[in-house]
């Protein structure tokens, strides 16, 4: 089965401006290349992505590389449609939530995507507080599972 992850803005500028958290981004891309992963995000990030709040824009020469980046197989654009505006609204109002982020978390919710990774300092103190179940929000983070040594230890002996 295929592991869900939404990423929000924040998540693609730092691995696409080479920022602090880029590789642990690379790996979890890696992952999705693989097939193991398919990462989420609104239709709004294709938009926020080119200047973001208190990041550097990025310059309108990659404006190709940045289209064909997000046109990925493991990358879901999810259309930002009535529904999910009223749900994100509805963040706002009852979890003080920053409107932009109340679309990535109500798009997530919306998809049911359980983990949503993210930068955000902010966004992350609001983990586990909205949806069912509940949605993780923290920083991304790729998990090493265990490495399976089968019955090799005791051929050795």
């Amino acid at each position: 089965m295929v592991e869900l992850r939404y990423w929000d803005t924040v998540t693609f500028l730092r691995f696409l401006l080479n920022d602090e958290g880029s590789d642990v981004c690379a790996s979890i891309l890696k992952e999705a290349q693989a097939g193991r992963l398919c990462i989420v995000t609104s239709a709004l990030t294709l938009v926020e992505v080119v200047k973001l709040r208190h990041h550097e824009p990025i310059p309108k020469a990659d404006a190709d590389k940045i289209r064909l980046f997000f046109q990925h197989k493991y990358i879901e654009v999810k259309d930002l449609n009535r529904y999910i505006s009223e749900a994100a609204r509805d963040l706002v109002w009852n979890n003080a939530v920053d409107p932009k982020d109340a679309v990535h978390v109500a798009t997530a919710m919306r998809f049911h995507v359980p983990r949503l990774d993210t930068f955000d300092c902010g966004l992350c103190r609001l983990d586990g507080g909205m949806g069912t179940p509940p949605l993780r929000i923290m920083h991304p983070s790729l998990t090493q599972g265990a490495l399976d040594l089968g019955d090799d230890q005791n051929e050795q002996e």
